[in-house]
């Protein structure tokens, strides 16, 4: 993967999605081209993160979080296309994870987002979240696009 621009910190971010305060679960964008980006995040570990339920966040929050860098990429692309439109995962395949918490260790999260193909009307990603060198949870999502009326 090539940069393909400066790391985004949270506020770039939050310009970028409909998720905004706690919401908005990534911290920072490492690097990105037109097929793929990457982001890191340590929001699992925050007491106040909206997903956090029985006393941690479950392993599917892992979606929300590669969703979001799929919003992130989608909004990236877009810049200078009409910009970014409203976006919602209309499927998941092929979803495995390893663990049951997002938080159940200290480690910064990675979590990467590939987009495999795609048009006008929404795209495919694969998508896989790792800590440490472990992956934690991948899948697919095809992410459909708001149309530009």
């Amino acid at each position: 993967m090539t940069e393909n621009a400066a790391s985004l910190d949270r506020a770039a971010i939050e310009g970028l999605i409909p998720h905004a305060g706690s919401m908005c679960l990534l911290e920072r964008v490492v690097q990105w081209d037109q097929e793929s980006i990457e982001c890191r995040s340590r929001s699992q570990l925050d007491m106040d993160n909206p997903l956090r339920v029985d006393g941690g966040v479950p392993i599917e929050a892992g979606i929300e979080y590669a969703a979001q860098a799929m919003a992130v990429h989608g909004g990236l692309r877009a810049t200078g296309d009409g910009g970014p439109r409203r976006g919602f995962v209309a499927v998941l395949n092929r979803v495995a994870w390893n663990t049951e918490w997002l938080d159940e260790d200290p480690g910064e999260l990675c979590i990467h987002a590939h987009a495999l193909q795609g048009d006008d009307d929404g795209r495919q990603y694969a998508f896989r979240i790792d800590r440490d060198d472990r992956t934690l949870i991948e899948g697919t999502a095809l992410v459909m696009l708001e149309s530009r009326d």
